[in-house]
């Protein structure tokens, strides 16, 4: 059997983080490699030339590690008229489903869509997970340098193989959001952060927590992010437009100040609880239940709020006043075995959203709040709910 092709020179275009780690250790097993990079910064370790076409024109292969689908079709145009007829374009890049297949068209049999799971501590080792979209032959072709930098799973098509790599980077973010609810909570507890670690390297979220912990602790970082805020909510908005389907962990990552989007993804779980002052307005709508006295509910809601839901099978709006006028001013009789929880809030700018349980005998209350904040106050501004008998 003859062995695979072995491309003799790789253009290297984009040498940010990843890219820079790709080309590091193409370079240092043994690869011809000439880098080029948009923004102008170089790592010193390969040759870069500042035309990538000049690259283009030397490379039995192109790799392409770009931020996002239109910097990947920018740079594809440009360099199109020096791509040899044999010159395969591998795209590790992260990109919308429908980006990819619109590059698989344009190129034809010489793109490779190889999405990588895995950092660039994962690439310096080669120990990435790769998820390769190609013809049997190209994929052949391309094989020895793919195998360099990690294990290869082969996908049926570019679109299927952008749209895992997309999920994939969803449970990371799942996983950054799951970190953050909890040192959130042992925060509230009081519990010493580095204690907290400890404990939770021990468990789901030990991998996360070991690799990220200097950033975790807040402590000056020994090295620049691996991959940041930024990138992370990029694909999340991927997924996203892709799915049409609600992504919480979008909406989560949105939440970490846009400040901090080159910080790594670590810095997101870092990111304090909401203010008092939010949350302010649904405690005082607790109290209202717990002592059955409606002043509390006057605290809690604008004057110009409704309450709506479905009562013995009729749709209701209630006034404020029409709600208050509910509440004898004493607890039920049952209130000690009454529970109620603040189970997610989130806020965008003078606006949040709410939703809590209340537990009520042999009712469940799902209660959703609108709330405003209203000078230096937050006050509910409407609330819907669902009753489960």
């Amino acid at each position: 059997m003859t062995a695979p092709h072995r491309p003799h020179t790789l253009a290297v275009l984009g040498l940010g983080r990843m890219g820079a780690a790709l080309a590091t250790r193409l370079a240092a097993q043994g690869w011809d490699i000439v880098g080029w990079t948009r923004s102008g910064r170089t790592s010193g370790i390969v040759k870069v030339t500042g035309d990538p076409s000049a690259a283009v024109a030397q490379a039995d292969l192109v790799l392409l590690s770009l931020f996002d689908g239109p910097a990947c079709q920018q740079v594809l145009d440009d360099v199109r008229g020096s791509l040899r007829t044999d010159t395969i374009v591998l795209n590790t890049s992260t990109i919308a489903p429908t980006e990819a297949s619109k590059l698989a068209r344009q190129l034809g049999p010489s793109y490779v869509h190889a999405p990588v799971l895995g950092s660039v501590p994962a690439a310096a080792a080669g120990t990435l997970q790769i998820l390769a979209a190609a013809d049997q032959d190209t994929l052949d072709r391309v094989r020895p340098v793919l195998e360099t930098l990690g294990t290869v799973q082969r996908v049926n098509d570019a679109s299927t193989a952008a749209a895992l790599k997309l999920i994939a980077n969803n449970s990371l973010a799942g996983a950054v959001l799951a970190l953050r609810d909890s040192l959130r909570q042992a925060d509230a507890l009081g519990l010493p952060r580095a204690q907290v670690l400890d404990v939770l390297e021990l468990g789901q979220l030990g991998g996360l927590v070991g690799r990220k912990r200097h950033f975790l602790l807040g402590e000056p970082p020994t090295a620049t992010a691996e991959f940041t805020i930024g990138a992370l909510t990029k694909d999340m908005a991927l997924l996203n437009a892709a799915s049409g389907t609600p992504l919480r962990s979008a909406a989560g990552l949105a939440d970490t100040p846009a400040d901090c989007e080159e910080a790594d993804i670590a810095v997101a779980a870092t990111a304090p609880a909401v203010e008092d002052a939010v949350l302010e307005p649904l405690r005082a709508y607790i109290r209202g239940h717990a002592t059955g006295d409606p002043a509390h509910f006057r605290d809690a809601f604008l004057p110009t709020a409704h309450i709506e839901g479905i009562r013995d099978g009729a749709f209701v709006s209630w006034r404020l006043d029409e709600y208050c006028a509910l509440f004898q001013g004493r607890p039920a009789l049952d209130e000690p075995a009454r529970s109620r929880r603040i189970d997610a809030i989130d806020v965008h700018g003078t606006v949040a959203t709410a939703t809590m349980t209340l537990s009520h005998g042999a009712d469940t209350f799902t209660d959703i709040f609108l709330l405003v904040r209203v000078g230096d106050t937050w006050r509910i501004a409407n609330k819907a709910y669902h009753r489960h008998s």
